[in-house]
């Protein structure tokens, strides 16, 4: 090759680095400009004028993201109302204790409503009172007013396979109760007082919460769970219906919501692979965090 082709072939590789270096540049700002339009056009839309529905189900535990969700609901100035969609058994009482709070301070900011689906039992009925008017189907289970603790007693399993477990504690109280031996009468005691204090709470709000006090009171917030039609009847429920009763309540409270459409609002969660292989390894959930919780327990407010 002489030096002429040396020459022409040289210049031909600097012209395709420099068109390489400008078509890489042009699609990293295409790029750009198309994740700016769509956070904007999102930001924007979060800042319309909506009603915003947000569903509680399953299980209730403390859940962060979930209270840090419910906040930006309360201070975002173009959601004008909040439907509270319910489907769940109850859980523990710090997590239920944690979304009444954070759904109270919505409450305090603009209107909250509650429609209930098939179970808003315990600590769901307790998310369920954070509203100021609440709607279920008549076959909605709800109310499972009480707190209660479980652990399993694998002493007798223990004896059997000739296993014996050897303890070191600072003091009787200590790490109880446990599954793995006998609970003596003193950390008995200590539970049921734990479970009377966090049970006078729950009755308490449902007291303040549903206007509710004496005998009215003592028939509600006895553990027992109730229809949709039999709650109307006791103060537990304001009314039979659905989404539809629901929106018309809130229509009732401001005649301007009839015209804003519902938009769903979901805690963004961590969905990759090694979070969901993790989740059901990790002590606080999972296969751990059910053997975790036979030496941890925590009180539950779970029904029915």
């Amino acid at each position: 090759m002489d030096v002429l082709e040396r020459d022409f072939y040289e210049e031909r590789r600097r012209k395709w680095r420099r068109s390489a270096f400008w078509r890489g540049f042009l699609v990293a700002g295409a790029l750009a400009m198309l994740l700016a339009f769509f956070v904007g056009s999102a930001a924007v839309e979060a800042a319309r004028s909506q009603i915003a529905r947000f569903e509680i189900s399953g299980i209730i535990t403390d859940d962060p993201k979930r209270d840090e969700l419910l906040d930006k609901l309360a201070e975002n100035d173009g959601v004008k109302a909040v439907l509270l969609r319910i489907n769940s058994p109850g859980g523990t009482t710090a997590g239920s204790e944690a979304l009444y709070a954070a759904l109270r301070r919505i409450a305090e900011r603009k209107p909250l409503v509650a429609q209930l689906g098939e179970v808003a039992a315990s600590g769901g009925y307790i998310a369920a009172i954070a509203a100021d008017h609440v709607v279920g189907r008549g076959n909605t289970l709800t109310g499972s007013i009480g707190v209660i603790m479980e652990y399993p007693d694998l002493t007798q399993v223990m004896d059997r396979l000739g296993i014996e477990l050897e303890t070191v504690r600072s003091s009787e109280l200590k790490a109880e109760p446990s599954p793995f031996r006998p609970t003596n009468p003193a950390a008995r005691a200590r539970e049921e007082a734990l479970v009377a204090e966090s049970y006078r709470w729950f009755r308490g709000l449902v007291g303040e919460r549903r206007g509710l006090e004496g005998a009215a009171l003592d028939a509600v917030a006895n553990g027992a769970v109730f229809t949709g039609r039999l709650a109307v009847e006791n103060g537990l429920m304001d009314e039979i219906g659905g989404e539809p009763e629901a929106r018309a309540w809130l229509e009732s409270r401001d005649a301007s919501l009839a015209d804003l459409p519902v938009r769903d609002w979901e805690v963004e969660r961590d969905r990759s692979l090694g979070s969901r292989i993790l989740g059901q390894i990790a002590p606080t959930g999972g296969i751990l965090g059910e053997i975790s919780r036979w030496t941890s327990p925590m009180l539950y407010s779970i029904g029915p």
